[in-house]
């Protein structure tokens, strides 16, 4: 066994209680975090700030005592370190400039860790600061979904939920589309042999947009290059284990579980309870609380919980959102997980 219930769950022990920790457990909903945000510039130059990065990794751990830390960073960072102008708009998200050849990235992409080393500097700081029953998480976003905003700068005005753009890149050049996944499997590599050089006990997978894919888009833009970054990753020596998060893959996710060589699977708000089982009998799964009922809270907040305990409880499963927390969700209300998963 090891000191750290996050990472026994992750190898696939039962655990006395579900280990817990939020996407995104570090942001807006907490004060502290509004207050170091306005301290910097720009959200990219707050990502790439280590000793302000590592403060906003540290404070859910603060004031939660959440089982696991995911470093504070962003999935549009590897399109800025092959060369791609990534800025975000207050009340409009990410905006990214034209994609540049596909020549010129690849000529970046074995420097994209050192090009992002400042993300490994905060993982440092963070792993130095933590108590050490504690996981600390590395991550980064898979190639289809990152590719998702290369392809039209993020801009998304028709089709905004099901990434009409890029998908209809996907079906009229399909090599074109082949070749930029290939390049964010090589850049993603190196960034998370990186982070996991640099103190990650876990890294994620981040493939936020596999909702809508038909069968053959969903191998072809994700089980696909899912396989070859964990392979790549194998060949760079990394052996942190791994967690998918095929968010939105629906009757996917038992397939996805069996064929990509992760560790874990995360799971979707959408996950019905008995795939969700299906997937954990094949390996650890993690998921999949709404964070719309978090923010609703009450007693249905409470039903659901122990509703997703009774499913998925037995184990291996770490209890975590289906999705990021969101801006507006009450303290109190992840307080009240807290306490009924029986983490305070």
């Amino acid at each position: 066994m090891t000191t750290s219930l996050f990472l026994d769950a992750l190898a696939g022990q039962r655990t006395e209680r579900p280990p817990v920790w939020f996407m995104r457990q570090a942001g807006r909903y907490l004060p502290e975090y509004r207050a170091l945000r306005a301290q910097a510039p720009d959200f990219v130059s707050f990502c790439l700030n280590p000793e302000m990065a590592a403060e906003a990794t540290l404070q859910p751990l603060r004031r939660f005592g959440f089982d696991a830390a995911i470093v504070f960073a962003d999935i549009l960072l590897i399109p800025q370190a092959l060369g791609q102008e990534v800025r975000f708009e207050a009340g409009e998200g990410p905006r990214l400039g034209l994609m540049p050849p596909v020549e010129a990235m690849r000529e970046r992409v074995t420097s994209a860790g050192e090009e992002l080393k400042s993300v490994g500097r905060t993982l440092t700081l963070v792993r130095e600061a933590m108590p050490q029953n504690l996981a600390l998480i590395g991550f980064a976003g898979a190639p289809w979904t990152v590719a998702s905003y290369m392809l039209d700068g993020g801009l998304h005005t028709i089709g905004k939920g099901e990434r009409a753009a890029a998908r209809s890149y996907a079906y009229a050049d399909p090599d074109g589309v082949d070749a930029v996944l290939d390049v964010l499997v090589e850049a993603t590599a190196h960034y998370l042999k990186m982070q996991a050089d640099s103190g990650a006990q876990a890294l994620k997978i981040f493939e936020s947009w596999a909702e809508g894919l038909p069968d053959d888009l969903f191998e072809r833009l994700v089980m696909r290059p899912h396989r070859s970054l964990v392979r790549r990753l194998g060949e760079l020596g990394v052996t942190t284990p791994l967690i998918g998060f095929p968010r939105g893959s629906a009757a996917h996710a038992v397939r996805y579980a069996r064929d990509v060589d992760v560790q874990a699977v995360a799971l979707d708000t959408a996950c019905p309870l008995e795939v969700g089982r299906q997937v954990q009998a094949v390996k650890p799964i993690q998921g999949a609380l709404d964070p719309l009922l978090l923010r609703a809270g009450g007693a249905a907040l409470d039903r659901r919980v122990d509703e997703l305990r009774a499913a998925w409880g037995d184990g291996p499963w770490i209890f975590n959102l289906g999705h990021g927390i969101l801006p507006d969700v009450p303290i109190a209300h992840v307080e009240q997980v807290l306490k009924r998963i029986g983490a305070q």
